[in-house]
């Protein structure tokens, strides 16, 4: 069965305390609640959890939907975003399935980062570890008016930032990835290909701007 992997990097510095991280947590029980109630998800998507704060760690390894256990998400310390990317390429290389001669392995992964602030690393070596892999799609968002998007647009092209980082608007951005998720499914199952831009995710909410 090739697998749609899924992979979250989220910032939990200090600056996410208080309603920011919560809202993210309660983001991604939203997140697979609903992949769950989809048969295309529920069959190919595998999610897994990587936060960055003052170190960046797997706290969910690549899970089926299916047995996902919500991982404990807590706020402290600073913003190792170069950290994160490097242990993202590590990780992608150890789950995810090559693609060989004799068997096709997983889908390319999908990649949601979101962070509030600035990097407090250099990110440039996790950024030419990170280059280094393929990914299918990956989406940056800068949430709220602290973080730099212009960082962002160096490891991917399809940037969005939400104007505040309060509970209702990152709740409207994981709705946004658990539709992008869906649709990556579908196109898997349906079409046999891997989602490759920002044209082919369902348009995103009011709250989720699109950084050109």
């Amino acid at each position: 069965m090739r697998r749609l992997p899924v992979y979250l990097l989220l910032d939990t510095s200090g600056s996410m305390y208080g309603e920011p991280i919560e809202a993210v947590k309660n983001g991604v029980q939203v997140l697979v609640s609903t992949l769950r109630s989809d048969p295309y998800a529920l069959e190919t998507a595998h999610l897994s959890i990587i936060t960055f704060d003052s170190t960046a760690q797997q706290l969910t390894p690549l899970t089926e939907i299916a047995s996902f256990q919500q991982p404990q998400i807590q706020a402290s310390g600073c913003t190792v975003l170069g950290e994160a990317l490097n242990l993202l390429a590590q990780k992608v290389d150890q789950e995810v399935t090559k693609t060989t001669a004799e068997k096709k392995g997983d889908w390319k992964p999908l990649v949601f980062i979101m962070t509030d602030g600035v990097p407090t690393d250099d990110i440039r070596h996790g950024l030419e570890e990170f280059r280094k892999r393929k990914f299918g799609m990956v989406v940056a968002c800068a949430a709220g008016q602290g973080a730099d998007t212009n960082v962002l647009k160096q490891i991917t092209e399809c940037v969005v930032s939400l104007d505040t980082a309060d509970s209702a608007t990152i709740k409207s951005f994981f709705k946004w990835v658990s539709a992008s998720v869906s649709a990556g499914s579908m196109k898997v199952e349906e079409a046999g290909r891997d989602m490759g831009s920002l044209s082919e995710l369902p348009p995103p909410p009011p709250e989720v701007n699109i950084v050109v």
